[in-house]
């Protein structure tokens, strides 16, 4: 509380830390809760998630895939949400942005993915939700190579 008495805890944090690096640190944190808790989901309630998905894709040529198209769903959510973690640590310590920039690669290849199943179900109101979470990946990437290069 003593650090906070003059000055805002934002304003701590951004003292500490560029701009740049703070808008990478919230990216990677962000993307790090989104894929691990959907990835994790996935992994501790497999059975709910594949009977859903079952009936979601039951009218579609993917029907019969889609305890393989879950399997890769969830280990590539997990290890991007892992990516981004440990992105957090490295952008900290290190200065630079290798896992954070791998994992939002794998994160845009999973919403690339999650966009195709969608549309194939033709839950375009679902496939419409991805589009913000792409977007903030999108920019993730350029800003976590920006600190690479």
């Amino acid at each position: 509380m003593l650090l906070l008495k003059d000055t805002s805890f934002l304003t701590y944090i951004l003292a500490l830390a560029s701009p740049e690096t703070f808008v990478q640190l919230v990216i990677a944190a962000f993307l790090a809760i989104l894929f691990l808790q959907s990835g994790l989901d996935k992994v501790f309630q497999w059975k709910g998630n594949l009977a859903w998905l079952t009936g979601h894709f039951a009218k579609t040529f993917l029907s019969g895939s889609v305890p393989l198209m879950l399997g890769v769903i969830t280990l590539l959510e997990v290890a991007s949400g892992t990516c981004c973690a440990i992105g957090l640590v490295e952008i900290v310590f290190w200065k630079t942005s290798f896992f954070a920039l791998l994992g939002a690669e794998i994160a845009a290849a999973v919403l690339v993915m999650l966009f195709f199943g969608q549309r194939i179900a033709q839950d375009y109101a679902g496939a419409a939700g991805l589009v913000p979470y792409f977007i903030v990946t999108l920019i993730s990437i350029f800003l976590f190579d920006i600190k690479i290069n």
